[in-house]
């Protein structure tokens, strides 16, 4: 018989960590290569995070990128927000830089997550929050997208003379903002929801500053679930960087 599992938090970790062991198990196998083995990825995260939500949370909604679009959400206050596979390039290069993403947007909100980093063994959730370590003297540390950087964000970071860090997922980038190996995760390239809301809910829980590039608070469960835009960094830098966005507009 299936134990229930009363916190949403300990949900989400479990589903997150849960998935990430498929995910590497699957690498592991040696049945698959390159594209077919992101496929492979995204096809069987996704069913296991679907049966674990069906299971454990029957009656809340969910918004997944690898499921087809349920538009009844928009009338729930709970929704999951998830990415099965976050960096499915990277996951099918066999790098380490790639993330499963479990988040409860709750009114819009995200409220509680988990961030999977499978290839870290870690996984990172808002009832736990790491402590920040502390800012690195020097020019700060921004990341980017590895294989398309946005122009806007490498302008900001030419204003603020900041380091280009190049990395994989979008989770990846966040989370590597709260351990300590960047500053700053500027992305105007264009994202998801599922791209962000764990990753958000996460720095938030940790106390790192999160907004859209106007400043503007994320908002979840969106009818149109395109969000274009995301800023993750330290608290002490946001103002500085809000400002170089602004004159980059």
């Amino acid at each position: 018989m299936t134990t229930p599992i009363a916190s949403d938090a300990d949900l989400a970790a479990a589903i997150a960590e849960g998935a990430g062991r498929i995910l590497l198990e699957l690498q592991r196998c040696g049945l698959f290569e390159a594209k077919a083995l992101g496929a492979a990825g995204d096809q069987v995260a996704q069913a296991f995070i679907a049966a674990a939500l069906k299971t454990h949370r029957p009656d809340d909604a969910v918004l997944s990128e690898e499921a087809a679009a349920d538009e009844s959400r928009l009338a729930s206050s709970r929704v999951w927000i998830v990415d099965p596979l976050d960096g499915t390039r990277e996951y099918s290069e066999r790098r380490s830089d790639w993330a499963v993403h479990v988040a409860l947007s709750v009114d819009g909100h995200p409220q509680t997550g988990a961030v999977a980093l499978p290839g870290l063994d870690l996984v990172l959730r808002t009832d736990a929050p790491a402590a920040l370590p502390a800012a690195p003297a020097g020019a700060p540390r921004m990341l980017v997208s590895r294989t398309r950087p946005a122009p806007q964000a490498v302008s900001v970071a030419e204003k603020l003379k900041a380091e280009l860090v190049p990395m994989g997922s979008a989770g990846a980038k966040a989370m590597a903002v709260l351990r300590g190996e960047a500053e700053i995760y500027l992305h105007a390239g264009g994202q998801y929801e599922w791209d962000s809301c764990a990753p958000v809910a996460v720095a938030l829980a940790a106390g790192l500053h999160v907004s859209r590039i106007d400043g503007s608070p994320c908002r979840y469960n969106a009818a149109d679930p395109y969000m274009p835009d995301l800023l993750v960094c330290r608290p002490e830098l946001a103002q500085r960087v809000l400002e170089a966005v602004g004159q980059d507009a």
